[in-house]
C-alpha cells in the first residue's frame, strides 16, 4: 500500500526526537496554516489529536493558526474537542450555496458554519481553556481593503500585493497583524518581523468575531467590523499576513515580547505542524512569488507532518482539495470528492500513531 505520511523535522527537533522519541508531552505548540479546504487531507490527524493523542494532556499546549488553521484549533480548545472537530469537518465538507451565490450569501453560510462548530458554549470554552492556549491571527485592513465595495477593495489588494512583492514588510503599510490570544503573558512566536502587530485578549465576547474575521477571504467573504477589544476597523483573513508562517516558534519567555528584544533562544519542546506539503509561503500574496519561501531556520524545533506525493496522486483528481473545487466541480462531485479525501486522511493518523513510541523513530524522519 502507498505510504501516506511524510515526516520532516528541523535540526533541534530531530536531535530531541533521537534522544526522547515522540510523545504527546514533548509537543508544546501546534501550528495551523491557511488554505481553505486543503485541510481536509489533515482531517484524520486532527481527529486523532483531538481524540486519542492529547486525551491525557496535563500541561499547556499553545496553538497558532490563521484562517482554516485557526478554525481547526478552535475545536481543540473546546471541552469536547473530538465532537467539535467532527462538527467542523461535517459542516465545512457539506457547504452548499445557491447557484452564483454573492458575497453576502457566502458570508452567511460561513457564519452559520462557525455557529454550528462553536455550539452554545464553545466561545467561552476556548477563551478560558486552562491547557489549550489559543492564538488567532487576523489582518486589520488599513488601506483601501477596509472597504467592501469591490471597486475600492480590489485596487487595495493589488496595491498591497505589489508592495509585498517589493518587500514583505511593506504589507505593514496596508494591514496590521492582530494576535488574539487567550494568554497575553506569552505569545508563542516571534512576531517582530517588521509588520505592525497588536496583541488583543481573546474573550468569550470576541472569539466568534475573531474566528469569522480570520477566515474572511477578500472579495469572497465580508470582513468583520469593529471586533470587541481590538478597536474600530475592518478585520480580514489572517492568511494575508501569515499564510504558512515565517517566524521562530516558542521563543524564550521574556518580560515583554512587545517592548524587549527576544533572545535568539527557544524553549524546550517540539512544535507540531501538520501541513499540506513540505513548503512554506510566508503570506497569502507570496503564493504568486515563486522564489519566496519561509526561512527554514525558523522551523528548527518543528516536526512537520504532510501527505506524501504518492498518496496525493492516488486521490480523486490527483490532488488535495482547494477552493477551485467550488467552481470546477458540481456540488455533488465536490462533496463526494471531499468525503473521499477525509476518509483517506485517516491513514496519515494511523501511520503517525505507529511512529509514536517507536524505537529509532528518527530513521523515518527527513530534514526540513
Amino acid at each position: 500500500m502507498t505510504k501516506a505520511l511524510a515526516v520532516y523535522a528541523g535540526p533541534s527537533a530531530l536531535a530531541q526526537i533521537k534522544e526522547q522519541g515522540i510523545s504527546q508531552e514533548q509537543i508544546k505548540m501546534m501550528v495551523g496554516a491557511s488554505g481553505g479546504p486543503k485541510w481536509f487531507v489533515l482531517a484524520g490527524l486532527d481527529r486523532y489529536f483531538c481524540g486519542e493523542f492529547f486525551k491525557s494532556r496535563t500541561s499547556t499546549l499553545y496553538t497558532l493558526g490563521s484562517s482554516a488553521g485557526a478554525w481547526r484549533f478552535a475545536c481543540y480548545a473546546q471541552q469536547n474537542p473530538l465532537a467539535a472537530i467532527n462538527r467542523l469537518i461535517h459542516a465545512y465538507s457539506h457547504l452548499s450555496y445557491v447557484l452564483n451565490a454573492d458575497k453576502d450569501q457566502v458570508t452567511r453560510a460561513s457564519e452559520q458554519m462557525l455557529n454550528d462548530v462553536l455550539a452554545a458554549q464553545g466561545a467561552a470554552e476556548i477563551a478560558t481553556n486552562p491547557l489549550i492556549k489559543s492564538n488567532i491571527i487576523v489582518a486589520k485592513s488599513t488601506g483601501l481593503t477596509r472597504f467592501e465595495h469591490t471597486g475600492l477593495q480590489l485596487p487595495g489588494l493589488i496595491a498591497s500585493a505589489v508592495g509585498n512583492r517589493l518587500q514583505r514588510k511593506k504589507l505593514g503599510n496596508y494591514y496590521q497583524r492582530i494576535i488574539f490570544t487567550s494568554e497575553q503573558s506569552y505569545i508563542p512566536f516571534d512576531y517582530d518581523d517588521g509588520i505592525r502587530s497588536k496583541v488583543v485578549s481573546l474573550t468569550k465576547q470576541n472569539v466568534e468575531q475573531a474566528l469569522q474575521a480570520t477566515g474572511s477571504i477578500p472579495l469572497i467573504i465580508n470582513g468583520v467590523q469593529d471586533i470587541k477589544g481590538a478597536g474600530k476597523g475592518m478585520y480580514r483573513d489572517g492568511g494575508i499576513i501569515d499564510y504558512h508562517f515565517d517566524q521562530r516558534f516558542l521563543p524564550e519567555r521574556g518580560a515583554s515580547q512587545q517592548h524587549q528584544e527576544i533572545k535568539d533562544t527557544q524553549q524546550d519542546g517540539l512544535v507540531l505542524y501538520p501541513h499540506f506539503y513540505n513548503e512554506f509561503k510566508p503570506g497569502w500574496f507570496d503564493k504568486y512569488i515563486k522564489h519566496r519561501f519561509a526561512n527554514k531556520q525558523h522551523f528548527d524545533n518543528t516536526l512537520v507532518l504532510t501527505p506524501t506525493a504518492e498518496f496525493v496522486n492516488k486521490l480523486p483528481y490527483g490532488k488535495i482539495p482547494d477552493r477551485k473545487d467550488f467552481s470546477q466541480l458540481t456540488e455533488a462531485e465536490r462533496i463526494k470528492y471531499w468525503q473521499t479525501v477525509i476518509a483517506e486522511s485517516e491513514r496519515l493518523a494511523e501511520e503517525f500513531d505507529r511512529l509514536v513510541g517507536k524505537n529509532n523513530v528518527e530513521q523515518f524522519i527527513q530534514p526540513i
